[in-house]
């Protein structure tokens, strides 16, 4: 609970209506995408860096935790204020700052919502590549925090390619900023890498020039059918090894086509292991439709049983509709979901999603798996019913057997959701004691008293 005194100066560092603590409001800012929830003692919305920077004084003179939160579509619980205090809500800095045609970067506030910058971007001709699957809702400061990805993220790369700078309050409540729109920038170390992934545990994140590119003219897209993983991998090697580097490369496993199937009826095969979605993008219609031609015959080639290939924007958009119905057909499974973020290397991945059948069969509770197979990004997402006190330890049981199924493949723990508070315990082992150490050196140095988003991203000493 937080002393008048607290929340008197909190209502003099924003505007008044900036400062919620009835428990309505507070029941609204204790959640995220996940289904962890902890109630903080406050919620602050400031309006801009300066009231930022006040806020994070307030809380530093006390003490007082201090959450950073853009939308809350986070699916590893690193917005939930899970030690109280603050919820510093940035969604009201939603501002385009600037948006320079010439340099190719735009200047924006970290309330930005993600669709909401690539449209306007796109309206000059240019293109702002990450396309998490929350980009409708999901803000540029969570992005950034969490090093988003997305399916375009096999050709373009993820959120962090494209920071070039960033204006981030520290915990004493200084103003940081990093960076600037030059390309090339090697001066000194890269304070602006250092805070992206970062997760809110060493600055919050109030701007940030991002570099854009020309937006890409056409596209084509192909759906290709697999009897076996085995064929499905062999053909994203295939690909790649052709110097082939399509937009998406997208993979959909038996269960996942069963629960689209079953819920969207859109035709898709009952009788195959995987579908893989593979997107090619270009300035050049012929170019681009050469090499989806060329990608769908090394799918052939190397086991698919067959493979539509979009040729009219109305057919790209029917072979999307599956992908796109991934997170929505699962509900008719399952009230909950625990949606997990592992990446390994792509040799590795039907291996790891026999492996993760595997547990799904001997827990007796449903795993999906789809992801983005060219960077062997997979999300596996077990499906339960959280009102089941069997379930949900089931589930905890599944969770720790799919991080180790990555750890043993040469893999990892995350490829763009973050750590937050759902993959805390497995830390250890993902990175080892002298890596989390150097970690915590850091987080000392910037945050002597641990306020900023404590618990989340390093495990306790």
């Amino acid at each position: 609970m937080l002393s008048q005194t607290v929340i008197a100066q909190l209502r003099q560092a924003v505007a008044d209506d900036g400062v919620l603590t009835s428990p309505t409001d507070l029941i609204a800012y204790s959640f995220d995408g996940t289904f962890e929830q902890s109630l903080p003692d406050a919620v602050v919305l400031p309006r801009d860096t300066e009231e930022v920077a006040a806020v994070v004084r307030v809380a530093a003179q006390h003490r007082v935790p201090i959450v950073p939160r853009g939308m809350a579509s986070g699916l590893a619980g690193g917005a939930i204020p899970t030690a109280g205090g603050i919820v510093l809500a940035l969604t009201r800095m939603n501002r385009i700052l600037e948006l320079d045609r010439e340099n190719m970067t735009v200047t924006v506030e970290a309330g930005v919502v993600t669709a909401d910058l690539q449209k306007e971007v796109e309206k000059v001709g240019l293109f702002y590549p990450p396309d998490p699957s929350s980009i409708k809702q999901s803000t540029i400061g969570g992005n950034i925090a969490c090093n988003a990805g997305g399916p375009r993220c096999l050709k373009y790369g993820v959120t962090g390619d494209y920071v070039l700078g960033l204006t981030v309050v520290l915990a004493d409540g200084q103003v940081l900023k990093t960076g600037n729109k030059a390309i090339k920038n090697v001066t000194g170390l890269n304070l602006t890498q250092l805070f992206v992934g970062s997760e809110g545990v060493l600055g919050i994140i109030t701007e940030a020039t991002l570099r854009l590119i020309a937006r890409p003219s056409f596209a084509n897209t192909a759906l290709a059918h697999f009897p076996t993983l085995e064929d499905a991998a062999r053909a994203i090697n295939a690909i790649l090894a052709q110097g082939l580097v399509p937009a998406t490369l997208e993979l959909l496993d038996e269960t996942a086509i069963e629960c689209i199937e079953e819920a969207m009826h859109l035709g898709l095969p009952r009788d195959v292991e995987a579908l893989l979605l593979i997107e090619a993008d270009g300035n050049d219609a012929q170019a681009v439709g050469r090499e989806i031609d060329t990608i769908a015959e090394i799918g052939r080639d190397s086991g698919a049983v067959r493979v539509e290939v979009a040729r009219t924007e109305e057919e790209r958009n029917k072979l999307w509709k599956a992908r796109r119905s991934v997170s929505p057909s699962l509900a008719r499974r399952a009230p909950n979901k625990l949606g997990e973020d592992i990446t390994v290397p792509r040799s590795a991945i039907p291996e790891a999603i026999r492996r993760i059948r595997e547990i799904s069969r001997r827990h007796g509770l449903p795993i999906v798996i789809f992801g983005h197979a060219g960077d062997g990004n997979l999300h596996p997402n077990i499906l339960f019913d959280r009102r089941e006190r069997a379930q949900w330890e089931k589930v905890e049981l599944m969770a720790k057997e799919i991080f180790q199924v990555a750890l043993e493949l040469g893999g990892t723990l995350s490829g763009e959701h973050g750590i937050g508070i759902l993959k805390l315990p497995y830390m250890r082992e993902a990175l080892g004691p002298l890596s989390l150490e150097v970690q915590w050196r850091i987080k000392e140095a910037l945050d002597p008293h641990h306020i900023l988003n404590p618990g989340k991203v390093l495990p306790g000493k």
